[in-house]
Formats: structure tokens, sequence, C-alpha cells
């Protein structure tokens, strides 16, 4: 979650570069905080629920400071090598989830309202096509952000390229540009040392959180709830072990979106809601995070330490 904003497809906060035909509009379009994702859910068969471990975890207006900090101290240290780029803003384009615990869906469809909308699917402007920034700088751009050359962009062996982009393994950039020489991992690297961004803090509290769900999904509760979905699905015509599979099988024959895949989908949450299923699992996987989160309370008091040190650095940019 705190990868530099230059470094990927995107970011949980902003978006790299758009399609030559929709990037001019895009890259100009206003940060509306109206379109972000609420902490805590509002709607759906989640709303209100928060599990033990996001607390971990940035909230997703938390993690548009950083990477805002991130984006000015980037562009900054560019410029010092004569370089003017426009990098991607935070909070542009947000994500469907206030971050990686993606609690909306982590039980599978959760909210009924965008279910009769979309089936398994997200509404567009969630689900927008985004090309790695390094497409839209220059090759030198490139090595001077992220310590890298520019990848090459190939479709796999055998492959036509339809289906995205593949990129070869980047190798080192130059030394130095402009007689200056380069950070270590760019300026990218070089703006996370200034806020002392931990990378690995996210993945530690993801993988607990990964743990949890499936630590959770064998125990008695959930297995109990999990057949009384099933057979309340096969009571409706339709055949699932778990509300994944019904996932699965949503997006079978398409986006999700199908007309098949909606009437798949509201079948689907409406057994949720019958069974009870996610307040359920909600319960049980919350009482593992709460044992996770005891038997690592000293790494996890230094990852929340290390948070509000990034928070407080980040808002400190100007």
């Amino acid at each position: 979650m705190l990868a530099a904003i230059s470094l990927g497809a995107c970011s949980s906060s902003g978006s790299a570069s758009d399609s030559a035909k929709d990037r001019a509009p895009k890259d100009k379009a206003p940060v509306d905080q109206a379109n972000w994702p609420a902490e805590v859910p509002t709607s759906g068969l989640v709303k209100g629920l928060e599990l033990p471990l996001e607390s971990y975890l940035y909230p997703y207006a938390d993690q548009v400071a950083v990477d805002t900090a991130l984006r000015t101290l980037q562009t900054r240290c560019m410029s010092e090598y004569g370089l003017t780029v426009d990098l991607p803003r935070p909070g542009v384009n947000p994500p469907p989830q206030s971050n990686a615990v993606s609690i909306e869906r982590r039980y599978g469809l959760s909210d009924r309202a965008q279910a009769q909308k979309y089936g398994y699917g997200l509404p567009k402007e969630l689900t927008r096509s985004l090309e790695p920034v390094e497409e839209g700088l220059s090759g030198v751009e490139v090595e001077v952000l992220t310590g890298q050359k520019k990848p090459e962009f190939a479709p796999p062996k055998g492959g036509n390229g339809a289906d995205g982009h593949f990129g070869r393994v980047p190798e080192p950039a130059r030394a130095e540009h402009n007689g200056k020489k380069l950070h270590e991992g760019g300026c990218a690297g070089w703006s996370k040392r200034r806020l002392k961004v931990n990378d690995e803090d996210a993945g530690f509290v993801t993988g607990l959180a990964s743990t949890s769900l499936s630590e959770s999904r064998p125990l008695k509760p959930v297995e109990k709830a999990l057949k009384s979905w099933s057979a309340c699905m096969k009571g409706k015509g339709r055949q699932a072990a778990d509300p994944y599979r019904a996932m699965e099988q949503g997006y079978a024959d398409g986006d999700g979106t199908t007309k098949n895949a909606i009437e798949l989908a509201l079948d689907d949450i409406d057994c949720k809601e019958q069974t009870r299923l996610i307040e359920v699992w909600f319960k049980e996987e919350s009482a593992v995070q709460k044992r996770l989160i005891e038997e690592n309370k000293d790494q996890l008091a230094a990852v929340k330490k290390r948070m509000g040190e990034v928070l407080a650095a980040a808002k400190a940019v100007k």
C-alpha cells in the first residue's frame, strides 16, 4: 500500500497514465473526496463492520496523504536533475475499498443495491484500465525516478499482447544524469526514505489478515453457515459450495455484469442475508484476528508507531 506512486501499474490512491484517448481529461480531473471509499462500510451486509487488523492499515484518506507527499518529493527530486514530470495525483481514481482487507468483498458480495446494477462486477470508474506509469515517461525519466531502465513491453512468447503488457526484468539505471548521481532506487526510493516508509509493514499486516481468513473458514460456525448458504442457493436452482465459487460462476460468461450474473448475485446475497453468513464469518474471523494481534503485539505496536510517524512526516511536506 505504501509503494511509491510511480512504481507499478497503479496505486491504492492514484492512477498511472490512462490511455491516450482519455489521458487529458482524467489528468485534469479534480480530486473528489465524495467518491472516496468510506473508512467503514456504510451500506450492505457489512455496514459498520471493521475487522481488528484494519487499525494497522491506513484508511484511504491517510493513504492519499502519504502518497501525495511522496508525489511532491518525487517531483522535486526529478527537478533537481532538470526533469519536469506530472506524476499521477493521488485521490483522483479511488479504489472500491478503503484498505487491503477489502471487507466489502471479503466474504463474497455484500451489497444488494450494487449487485442489482453490476452483478459481480464493479462500476466502470472503479475498473478503469491503467497503463504502467513508465509508459508515460521517457527512458531517462524512468531511470531517474525508479533507478531502473524503462521496461520493454512485449507480449509473452506465442501471445499477441491483446490482454495487456508484459514487462521484462528491468536493468539498473545509468549512474548519473546531468552530472548528478542517481539516488538508490531513484527519486521514488529517496522519497520513501525521506518519509521513513517501511514497505514490509503493510505486507506483514495483510499476511496476518490472510491467515485469519483461511483459519476462520473451517471453524464449525462458519462451516455450518456455509452449508446453510449452499442449501439456500440449491433451493434457488444454484450449485455453489461457497460464495467464492458463486463469484467464479458470475464471471464465467463475461465481466460479471451479464443478466445471468446479476440474477446469480442477487440470489447469492439474499441467501447470505437469510443464513447470516457474513455476520457469523465476521464474528469468527474477528476472534482469530484478536488472537493473532495478541501473538504479534510487539511487532504490531511497532507497525502502528511507524504509521503515525510516516503520516506526520507526510503531512509536514509542503
